[in-house]
């Protein structure tokens, strides 16, 4: 899942973008509202952490924009503390969760994947097809009830394909929902990642659960019981 940071304290945002990073999402940072409100008014995100004291357009300014223009991208504010006012003035125009400064991390990762499910309308934070299972939260994957060992970004990977069950694919798309724009397009790290999770997905010789749309990208089979 990707996400768009706006954050101008550097280290407050370094923190924020590993720890979202080893929790598989792929994360883009800038520290000023205006780039900031051209990424959001452009690009697809999943989720947008947004500053609201920022150089350039501030962080609430853009919100409203991006709410005026109907964009519907979930939304989660880290304010100052005691900024009370600010806190309201943002959920009322449109924001989707807040986080006061000074935070712990793990409570910022706990609301983005809350507000995640709450706008995906999931119920549960498992995702199944056939004997496979991932768990969103716990971030365990298990086929036939054995466990199995994926990277990071083997299970953004693997998440993503379960979340299109049936839907091809094409490669920049995959590589842009989990590597970023940072990666050279003509690259085959989704090739190789994909090839290494179905490998990693029948260590046994069962089924493979992901097929290859020649000259295209990725399809994951839809199956009986895929969620979401």
């Amino acid at each position: 899942m990707h996400i768009l940071l706006v954050e101008d304290e550097r280290k407050i945002a370094t923190f924020v973008r590993r720890a979202l990073e080893e929790q598989g999402f792929t994360v883009e940072y800038v520290a000023d509202g205006d780039e900031a409100y051209v990424r959001a008014h452009g690009g697809q995100y999943d989720l947008i952490v947004l500053d609201i004291m920022i150089p350039g357009r501030d962080g609430l300014s853009i919100l409203r924009s991006l709410r005026d223009e109907r964009n519907a991208v979930p939304v989660v504010l880290l304010t100052a503390r005691g900024a009370l006012d600010e806190r309201l003035h943002g959920l009322n125009i449109g924001a989707d969760d807040y986080v006061t400064k000074p935070f712990f991390i793990e409570e910022l990762v706990a609301r983005v994947h809350a507000v995640i499910r709450r706008s995906s309308g999931e119920s549960l934070s498992v995702l199944q097809a056939d004997d496979l299972t991932v768990n969103l939260i716990t971030r365990e994957v298990t086929r036939g009830g054995q466990p199995i060992e994926l990277t990071v970004r083997e299970f953004s990977l693997l998440e993503f394909l379960m979340r299109a069950p049936g839907r091809v694919l094409p490669r920049t798309q995959i590589l842009e929902h989990v590597w970023g724009y940072d990666f050279d397009p003509c690259s085959n790290l989704v090739d190789v990642y994909v090839q290494r999770v179905r490998k990693k997905l029948s260590p046994r010789g069962e089924p493979q659960l992901i097929d290859t749309v020649r000259g295209v990208g990725y399809r994951f089979r839809s199956t009986r019981g895929s969620a979401p």
